[in-house]
């Protein structure tokens, strides 16, 4: 074989080679990985289903027991046992929270519009004095905010109580707080989330305050019949 024809076979098998190489390239950059299709698939699930978001402190979050015994947890694990799998359950507790901490962050809960939106702040404000007006103006915009953006949002607010730390007037003034703001803004209203539960030491974790897993199960025995309704209604 003459130099000419070696110097031709080899830029043949160049060029079959590149040619290979970027069909190989091609295809990568448009198939997609089965994980891909997992994620996207997923995120089209979410956006398919009803959500309803629990938005409140410590008791919410579940503090000192796991997430999923909390009773937004128990909420998703009977929506799931009784075959209403089009709702998912969103925990937005975060322990520590105030109505005004919570006024502040609930721009990002609302990127997508919650079916029902279960309010349960205040406590923190009463353990630790705050004014009353202010706890009530905070209630008061976080529904508003909630109701501009999706007025079809069913809107639950939980009652709370407190112990009289801060005098029995200010106790007073406090548990009052959450009817009339419910009656005010035509919300449902429940009378008091820890009913059965608060005051009973074997019902809560030694700081006396936050239920334990058996705790929480009462609490969502108190909240479900609330939200079963708008479910089976729907």
């Amino acid at each position: 074989m003459n130099k000419l024809q070696t110097s031709s076979s080899y830029l043949l098998l160049l060029i079959l080679f590149s040619m290979t190489l970027i069909s190989s390239c091609s295809e990568n950059k448009t198939s997609k990985t089965p994980e891909l299709d997992s994620v996207e698939n997923e995120a089209v699930e979410k956006e398919s289903k009803k959500t309803i978001l629990f938005f409140g402190n410590s008791l919410t979050a579940g503090y000192g027991i796991d997430k999923e015994d909390s009773f937004a947890g128990l909420t998703q694990k009977r929506l799931d046992s009784l075959g209403y799998e089009e709702y998912r359950v969103i925990n937005g507790g975060l322990s520590g929270e105030t109505t005004a901490g919570g006024f502040s962050r609930l721009d990002w809960f609302l990127e997508e519009e919650p079916y029902i939106f279960v309010l349960e702040l205040g406590g923190n404000d009463g353990l630790r004095g705050i004014q009353l007006s202010e706890t009530r103006s905070n209630l008061e915009k976080i529904i508003d905010e909630v109701r501009k953006k999706y007025p079809e949002t069913h809107i639950i607010l939980a009652g709370m109580q407190i112990p009289p730390n801060m005098g029995q007037e200010y106790t007073d003034e406090f548990k009052s707080i959450y009817p009339e703001v419910a009656a005010e803004k035509n919300v449902t209203l429940i009378p008091f989330l820890l009913e059965g539960v608060a005051g009973n030491p074997d019902l809560n974790l030694p700081d006396g305050i936050h239920p334990t897993e058996e705790g929480h199960q009462i609490v969502f025995e108190t909240v479900w019949p609330y939200i079963r309704d708008l479910v089976t209604n729907n």
